[in-house]
Protein backbone atom coordinates (compact mmCIF):
# COMPACT_ATOMS: atom_id res chain seq x y z
CA UNK A 1 0.00 0.00 0.00
CA UNK A 2 1.90 3.30 -1.01
CA UNK A 3 0.24 4.71 1.96
CA UNK A 4 2.72 2.75 4.00
CA UNK A 5 5.90 4.35 2.26
CA UNK A 6 4.76 7.93 3.73
CA UNK A 7 7.45 8.62 6.52
CA UNK A 8 5.59 10.34 8.88
CA UNK A 9 7.35 12.51 11.66
CA UNK A 10 6.98 11.70 15.62
CA UNK A 11 3.79 12.99 15.94
CA UNK A 12 2.24 11.05 12.90
CA UNK A 13 2.07 13.75 10.71
CA UNK A 14 3.32 14.97 7.21
CA UNK A 15 3.63 18.29 5.77
CA UNK A 16 1.07 19.66 2.81
CA UNK A 17 1.60 21.51 -0.09
CA UNK A 18 -1.44 22.71 -1.48
CA UNK A 19 -0.99 24.00 -5.24
CA UNK A 20 -3.70 24.90 -7.34
CA UNK A 21 -4.43 23.26 -10.18
CA UNK A 22 -4.97 25.17 -13.00
CA UNK A 23 -2.57 27.97 -12.09
CA UNK A 24 0.35 26.09 -9.88
CA UNK A 25 -0.03 28.95 -7.60
CA UNK A 26 0.86 27.86 -3.81
CA UNK A 27 -2.34 28.40 -2.04
CA UNK A 28 -1.17 26.70 1.79
CA UNK A 29 0.81 25.12 3.83
CA UNK A 30 -0.84 22.66 6.06
CA UNK A 31 -0.26 19.05 7.72
CA UNK A 32 -1.98 15.91 7.49
CA UNK A 33 -2.12 12.93 9.29
CA UNK A 34 -2.92 9.13 8.67
CA UNK A 35 -6.60 9.06 8.80
CA UNK A 36 -6.81 12.81 7.17
CA UNK A 37 -4.95 11.13 3.73
CA UNK A 38 -7.48 8.65 3.57
CA UNK A 39 -10.46 10.88 3.39
CA UNK A 40 -8.86 12.81 0.98
CA UNK A 41 -8.16 9.93 -1.34
CA UNK A 42 -11.58 8.57 -0.79
CA UNK A 43 -13.69 12.34 -1.10
CA UNK A 44 -11.15 13.81 -3.42
CA UNK A 45 -11.90 16.44 -0.95
CA UNK A 46 -8.89 18.32 0.84
CA UNK A 47 -8.90 17.09 4.85
CA UNK A 48 -5.97 18.24 7.15
CA UNK A 49 -4.92 18.16 10.28
CA UNK A 50 -4.97 20.96 12.92
CA UNK A 51 -1.99 21.14 15.14
CA UNK A 52 -3.56 24.10 16.97
CA UNK A 53 -6.53 21.89 17.93
CA UNK A 54 -5.46 18.58 17.67
CA UNK A 55 -8.28 17.61 15.53
CA UNK A 56 -9.13 16.67 12.34
CA UNK A 57 -11.05 19.11 9.68
CA UNK A 58 -12.15 19.53 6.03
CA UNK A 59 -11.04 22.50 4.47
CA UNK A 60 -13.96 24.60 3.86
CA UNK A 61 -16.41 22.95 6.07
CA UNK A 62 -17.30 25.94 7.72
CA UNK A 63 -16.56 28.26 5.22
CA UNK A 64 -18.02 26.33 2.36
CA UNK A 65 -14.00 26.85 0.34
CA UNK A 66 -14.15 23.87 -0.07
CA UNK A 67 -10.82 22.14 -2.63
CA UNK A 68 -11.59 19.56 -5.00
CA UNK A 69 -8.51 17.24 -5.38
CA UNK A 70 -7.29 16.82 -8.37
CA UNK A 71 -3.94 15.22 -7.60
CA UNK A 72 -1.71 13.88 -5.07
CA UNK A 73 2.05 13.10 -5.05
CA UNK A 74 4.95 12.47 -2.51
CA UNK A 75 8.39 13.81 -2.58
CA UNK A 76 11.60 11.84 -3.49
CA UNK A 77 11.83 10.96 0.51
CA UNK A 78 8.03 10.56 0.81
CA UNK A 79 8.27 12.34 3.86
CA UNK A 80 6.03 15.77 2.17
CA UNK A 81 2.98 15.74 0.03
CA UNK A 82 1.38 17.94 -2.80
CA UNK A 83 -1.88 18.66 -2.98
CA UNK A 84 -2.98 19.40 -6.58
CA UNK A 85 -6.70 21.37 -6.49
CA UNK A 86 -9.54 23.39 -8.08
CA UNK A 87 -10.44 26.08 -5.04
CA UNK A 88 -14.00 26.64 -4.67
CA UNK A 89 -13.20 30.25 -2.98
CA UNK A 90 -10.24 31.52 -0.65
CA UNK A 91 -7.61 29.50 0.90
CA UNK A 92 -6.67 31.12 3.10
CA UNK A 93 -9.08 32.40 6.68
CA UNK A 94 -8.14 36.02 5.79
CA UNK A 95 -10.25 35.85 2.58
CA UNK A 96 -6.81 35.93 0.34
CA UNK A 97 -6.83 33.35 -2.53
CA UNK A 98 -3.51 32.57 -0.80
CA UNK A 99 -2.05 32.02 2.10
CA UNK A 100 1.21 33.35 0.72
CA UNK A 101 0.73 36.96 0.26
CA UNK A 102 2.83 38.70 2.10
CA UNK A 103 5.70 39.82 0.35
CA UNK A 104 9.45 39.30 1.74
CA UNK A 105 11.30 39.71 -1.91
CA UNK A 106 9.37 41.72 -5.08
CA UNK A 107 9.89 39.09 -8.50
CA UNK A 108 11.02 41.07 -11.14
CA UNK A 109 8.65 41.84 -14.12
CA UNK A 110 7.78 39.11 -16.11
CA UNK A 111 6.08 39.30 -19.38
CA UNK A 112 2.91 38.19 -19.54
CA UNK A 113 1.32 34.56 -20.27
CA UNK A 114 0.50 34.23 -24.15
CA UNK A 115 -3.03 33.61 -24.91
CA UNK A 116 -2.41 29.70 -24.76
CA UNK A 117 -1.99 29.27 -21.18
CA UNK A 118 -6.21 29.99 -20.83
CA UNK A 119 -6.30 26.96 -23.54
CA UNK A 120 -4.59 24.94 -21.12
CA UNK A 121 -6.12 25.73 -18.24
CA UNK A 122 -9.25 25.30 -19.48
CA UNK A 123 -8.32 21.65 -20.82
CA UNK A 124 -6.87 20.82 -17.31
CA UNK A 125 -9.95 22.51 -15.59
CA UNK A 126 -12.54 20.33 -18.07
CA UNK A 127 -10.01 16.63 -17.32
CA UNK A 128 -11.07 17.28 -13.56
CA UNK A 129 -14.23 17.83 -14.21
CA UNK A 130 -14.76 15.02 -16.33
CA UNK A 131 -13.51 12.55 -14.43
CA UNK A 132 -15.50 13.68 -11.17
CA UNK A 133 -19.25 13.09 -13.51
CA UNK A 134 -18.37 9.79 -13.85
CA UNK A 135 -20.13 9.42 -10.48
CA UNK A 136 -22.66 11.89 -11.06
CA UNK A 137 -26.23 10.66 -11.86
CA UNK A 138 -27.16 10.44 -15.84
CA UNK A 139 -30.50 12.82 -14.23
CA UNK A 140 -28.06 15.57 -12.79
CA UNK A 141 -25.78 15.46 -15.26
CA UNK A 142 -25.39 16.33 -18.88
CA UNK A 143 -21.84 14.71 -18.62
CA UNK A 144 -23.37 11.98 -17.02
CA UNK A 145 -25.77 10.76 -19.69
CA UNK A 146 -22.95 11.01 -22.17
CA UNK A 147 -21.04 8.69 -20.85
CA UNK A 148 -24.43 6.65 -19.74
CA UNK A 149 -25.06 6.88 -24.10
CA UNK A 150 -21.58 5.17 -24.78
CA UNK A 151 -19.49 6.15 -28.07
CA UNK A 152 -22.64 5.96 -30.19
CA UNK A 153 -24.37 9.01 -28.37
CA UNK A 154 -20.42 10.87 -27.59
CA UNK A 155 -20.43 10.04 -31.28
CA UNK A 156 -23.10 11.58 -32.86
CA UNK A 157 -22.72 15.07 -31.21
CA UNK A 158 -18.82 15.06 -32.74
CA UNK A 159 -20.23 14.84 -35.55
CA UNK A 160 -22.59 17.30 -35.08
CA UNK A 161 -20.30 19.98 -33.80
CA UNK A 162 -17.72 19.11 -36.17
CA UNK A 163 -20.50 20.34 -38.95
CA UNK A 164 -20.96 23.45 -37.00
CA UNK A 165 -17.70 24.33 -37.17
CA UNK A 166 -17.22 23.96 -40.63
CA UNK A 167 -20.19 26.15 -41.13
CA UNK A 168 -18.84 28.41 -38.52
CA UNK A 169 -15.53 28.97 -40.33
CA UNK A 170 -17.37 29.50 -43.98
CA UNK A 171 -19.32 31.84 -42.29
CA UNK A 172 -16.38 33.25 -41.75
CA UNK A 173 -17.34 34.66 -38.09
CA UNK A 174 -14.45 34.21 -35.63
CA UNK A 175 -17.09 34.37 -32.16
CA UNK A 176 -19.35 31.68 -33.79
CA UNK A 177 -16.30 29.28 -35.06
CA UNK A 178 -14.92 29.96 -31.57
CA UNK A 179 -18.04 28.68 -29.67
CA UNK A 180 -18.45 25.93 -32.12
CA UNK A 181 -14.67 24.69 -31.85
CA UNK A 182 -15.13 24.84 -28.16
CA UNK A 183 -18.35 22.75 -27.99
CA UNK A 184 -16.47 19.94 -30.56
CA UNK A 185 -13.09 19.99 -28.19
CA UNK A 186 -15.23 19.79 -25.29
CA UNK A 187 -17.24 16.50 -26.48
CA UNK A 188 -13.77 14.89 -28.08
CA UNK A 189 -12.18 15.19 -24.43
CA UNK A 190 -15.62 13.47 -23.42
CA UNK A 191 -15.21 10.99 -25.51
CA UNK A 192 -11.45 10.45 -24.37
CA UNK A 193 -12.53 10.16 -20.55
CA UNK A 194 -15.13 7.99 -21.23
CA UNK A 195 -12.56 5.41 -22.89
CA UNK A 196 -10.24 6.10 -20.78
CA UNK A 197 -7.89 7.77 -23.13
CA UNK A 198 -5.30 10.00 -21.30
CA UNK A 199 -4.72 13.32 -22.59
CA UNK A 200 -0.74 12.99 -22.15
CA UNK A 201 -1.15 10.19 -24.99
CA UNK A 202 -2.47 12.04 -27.66
CA UNK A 203 -0.33 14.99 -26.24
CA UNK A 204 2.72 12.43 -27.15
CA UNK A 205 1.65 11.45 -30.05
CA UNK A 206 0.94 14.79 -31.91
CA UNK A 207 4.77 15.79 -30.73
CA UNK A 208 5.53 12.67 -32.05
CA UNK A 209 4.62 14.49 -35.62
CA UNK A 210 5.77 17.20 -34.92
CA UNK A 211 9.20 15.63 -34.44
CA UNK A 212 9.50 12.58 -36.01
CA UNK A 213 12.52 10.54 -35.56
CA UNK A 214 15.13 10.75 -37.77
CA UNK A 215 15.56 8.76 -41.18
CA UNK A 216 18.31 6.13 -40.78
Amino acid sequence: MQLDRIEWNADGLVPVVIADARTNEVLTLAWANREALERTLATRSTHLYSRSRAALWHKGESSGNTQQVVSIAYDCDADALLYRVIPSGPACHTGRPTCFHNILLTPPTIPSPSTDGAFVEAIAHLEAVLEQRKSASPDSSYVAKLYAGGVDKIGKKIGEEATEVVIAAKNASSEELIWESSDLLFHLLVLLKHLNVPLDAVGAHLLSRANPPASS
